[in-house]
């Protein structure tokens, strides 16, 4: 009874410690907005008086533009928050997030000082989000070199207008990141020359997740970006008929062994440069991955037209890969094929489930 009123007091004197924590951190961001000319987001504010009411640590840091604008003179800004990262020293962040604020140069270059590991203070951000914050191409590329000395494990880029030259900055910045698991460049304004770059990235650094919903790479651009991880797939699967199989502890770090591949919305059909046979050739190159690769769990082609014989070899490669008693996946199609080649594709794997996000923005 004595240690159950112990572990009670000691509890309650944890959630009071940390309740000052996050007061002293509220405090100090509210001032620093206000010496910055800027208003507080009010998602971060809700955020941290809910954990001060509950003594819980605040680990996913979120800086948003309200929906309806609390004061339309003054703008929501991510320098007060690092500012207050840094001044009270505040160690228990573990997902950044900034979604729909406008960021500059001199904030990526801010934010990179957080995020980078040099002898200073370590701030262990594990998730990084920068959603529709209108980065240009350096930002990008400078952005990317910081992850290169920092713990990050994902980063978001969605709706921003990367297109090629932001591409090459980051693809340069990453250049063999070993710790990088999960990459997202949704609705980027990337084209079919992405291809090649993607596909580079993907096999020299430790990528694994790679979601690239609503862009153009269009049959071409897939193409060249799936071509390097297929190929890995197969050679591996040779190397298993010839020596064995390797347990997937001994995998190496650098290597195109992709899990999750997201495609969805990328005009990948027959009315690209090369006609109709372009989406056969796409989907030759998806079915080597189908059928080979042990580490593929997710696949979404969603909102992309294939037609027919595309559907028919995906369905062969999904029963090929069934046969086989390989690790089960989850494919999502668009049903502009046969109902019944449709249904079957279905019915060969488990389904994918999307993590909503916000709709494509109108230009």
């Amino acid at each position: 009874m004595r240690e159950k009123k112990k572990k009670q007091k000691t509890g309650k004197r944890n959630s009071a410690v940390v309740s000052g924590i996050l007061q002293k951190f509220l405090n100090t961001y509210k001032r620093n907005c206000a010496q910055s000319l800027c208003t507080t987001s009010p998602k971060l504010r809700q955020d941290l008086r809910r954990c001060i009411e509950k003594g819980a640590i605040l680990t996913k840091l979120i800086v948003a533009r309200p929906e309806v604008s609390e004061d339309d003179s003054l703008p929501v800004s991510l320098k007060p928050l690092l500012m207050t990262i840094r001044e009270e020293r505040y160690m228990h962040g573990k997902e950044l997030c900034v979604w729909d604020v406008p960021l500059t140069n001199q904030d990526i270059a801010e934010l990179a000082i957080i995020i980078e590991l040099h002898g200073r203070t370590s701030y262990p951000f594990s998730k990084v989000e920068l959603m529709d914050c209108g980065i240009d191409a350096w930002s990008v590329e400078r952005f990317g070199k910081a992850v290169n000395f920092s713990v990050l494990i994902c980063i978001v880029l969605d709706y921003n207008e990367i297109a090629i030259d932001g591409l090459r900055g980051l693809c340069h910045g990453l250049e063999g990141n070993t710790r990088l698991l999960t990459l997202s460049m949704c609705y980027c304004n990337l084209g079919p020359a992405s291809g090649p770059l993607l596909g580079n990235l993907v096999t020299k650094t430790a990528i694994r997740d790679v979601f690239l919903d609503g862009n153009d790479l269009q049959c071409e651009g897939a193409s060249k970006l799936i071509e390097p991880i297929a190929q890995q797939a197969g050679t591996e699967a040779q190397s298993k008929v010839n020596k064995g199989k390797r347990s997937r502890k001994e995998l190496p770090e650098v290597a195109s062994w992709v899990s999750k591949l997201h495609l969805a919305d990328n005009g990948i059909d027959g009315r690209g440069k090369d006609g109709n046979i372009a989406p056969m050739q796409f989907t030759q190159m998806v079915c080597q991955l189908i059928r080979f690769s042990n580490h593929l769990t997710e696949l979404d082609l969603d909102d992309n037209c294939l037609g027919e014989l595309c559907g028919k070899e995906l369905l062969n490669a999904l029963k090929e890969r069934k046969e086989a008693k390989m690790p089960s996946l989850k494919i999502k199609v668009t049903a502009q094929m046969n109902a019944d080649t449709f249904s079957k594709i279905v019915k060969c794997n488990r389904k994918l489930k999307k993590v909503k996000k916000k709709k494509k923005r109108k230009k």
